[in-house]
């Protein structure tokens, strides 16, 4: 049985999703602010946590950095604001979904889901796990990418989006595909994630940002000729 910790400081939230997720045979806890949430990951270990963004004491970011820097656990964060930055940032720190208010239960549920499937899977390595295109160092079973003999520092998903991406050079990716394949889901995605992903990608790759072309209304691609 997984165990998921519920943050919110509204009861009402904390009430209706613990609803739900028990519904679907999770063991909850609940935090009502991100100083509460540090302090029982400290002392317990959990599958996942679905937490607010604006709370007392301690936001859901700051939450979410100081839990990361002792347990990797994954992190849905909920949020009110619904802008690009506020997703861009959240990501950068390493959540693995982001959710706006109001929301559907059922829809977070389902979320759930992927990200506990998703943190199961076994890691594949593939046979060719090395790659160079100019100054740029891919290592994916070291999970370590180098730009001009620098270490990149790169969130989770960034990695996993460029490794794919490298391992299906020159291909033309949907961002369907994009989804399916990297997120490890098609329905609760949308264009927007994966857009914002390879912004950040794009960014972390300075000038070998030119490798990932984007291809109008469809997706992008590796190229490095």
């Amino acid at each position: 049985m997984s165990h998921i910790l519920i943050v919110d400081d509204e009861i009402n939230i904390r009430k209706v999703v613990r609803e739900y997720a028990e519904f679907e045979g999770y063991e909850v806890t609940e935090a009502e602010n991100g100083m509460e949430a540090v302090n029982l990951c400290h002392d317990n270990d959990y599958d996942l946590i679905i937490m607010d963004v604006m709370m007392p004491r301690l936001d859901g970011y700051s939450a979410c950095k100081e839990i990361r820097k002792t347990k990797n656990i994954p992190v849905i964060m909920l949020s009110a604001r619904g802008e690009e930055y506020d997703k861009l940032f959240g990501f950068e720190i390493g959540i693995d979904d982001y959710v706006v208010k109001p929301f559907s239960p059922k829809e977070l549920m389902a979320r759930v889901k992927v990200a506990l499937k998703r943190n199961q899977m076994p890691i594949e390595i593939p046979q060719q796990d090395k790659f160079t295109f100019e100054g740029l160092h891919v290592d994916i079973a070291g999970r370590e990418v180098y730009v001009n003999g620098e270490k990149a520092s790169m969130t989770p998903k960034e990695y996993d989006l460029l490794f794919f991406l490298v391992r299906n050079e020159n291909i033309a990716l949907s961002r369907d595909r994009l989804l399916e394949e990297v997120w490890g889901y098609d329905f609760f995605g949308d264009d927007r994630t994966v857009d914002t992903h390879i912004k950040m990608l794009r960014n972390s790759l300075g000038e070998y940002r030119k490798f990932i072309v984007t291809l109008r209304g469809m997706g992008y691609k590796f190229d490095a000729n």
